[in-house]
């Protein structure tokens, strides 16, 4: 799985979520995570959640940490899964510092306040995923929480992301030698 954090700031406009967007923008082809940081603003017209969509619920921020992965050997339950065990890397290794996160489903939240945004889909070739974390709460449409409030700097945030990915890989990996190295029962 190639794992790539992109130096330069980037807004975040949903468009990322289209087939081969790292073989595309990075020469990645495969399996991928692929980080950034930047804003976030989505419009409707790019938005894959459609509870978003039909309760009209912007969705922006002004800096955050985004991850745009891509699969091409799973359907979209799979996908949800490996989201969600995302999600949960991410909320172990952030909460290191001592921070108490609680997830749901695929979100995270510190003392009620939405620290990350998420969402799985499908393309034709392949499945997406993108999931972002606030590293700052301002300019949010909700009651937010940060990763510079948690006690990660703003030059920490590339460290940072490259923890969260190389676990990521690492996870699914192990997932890979498991599943080879078991023989069937009868």
């Amino acid at each position: 799985m190639h794992t790539f954090f992109i130096e330069k700031t980037m807004l975040y406009d949903g468009t990322q979520l289209s087939s081969l967007w790292a073989y595309r923008t990075l020469g990645l082809p495969g399996d991928s995570i692929v980080a950034f940081r930047g804003p976030c603003r989505l419009d409707f017209a790019h938005m894959v959640d459609m509870e978003d969509v039909l309760q009209q619920s912007p969705i922006y921020g002004s800096d955050m940490l985004h991850f745009i992965i891509e699969h091409f050997d799973a359907g979209l339950g799979r996908t949800i899964l490996r989201q969600r065990l995302l999600v949960a890397i991410i909320n172990e290794i952030v909460s290191s510092r001592g921070s108490s996160l609680k997830r749901d489903g695929d979100d995270l939240y510190l003392a009620g306040r939405k620290l990350s945004i998420s969402i799985a889909t499908v393309t034709p070739v392949s499945t997406m995923i993108h999931t972002a974390l606030n590293v700052t709460a301002e300019n949010t449409p909700v009651p937010a929480a940060s990763l510079v409030e948690m006690g990660w700097s703003g030059n920490e945030i590339p460290a940072l992301a490259e923890k969260i990915f190389t676990a990521y890989a690492a996870e699914l990996e192990s997932v890979k030698r498991a599943r080879c190295k078991v023989r069937g029962v009868n």
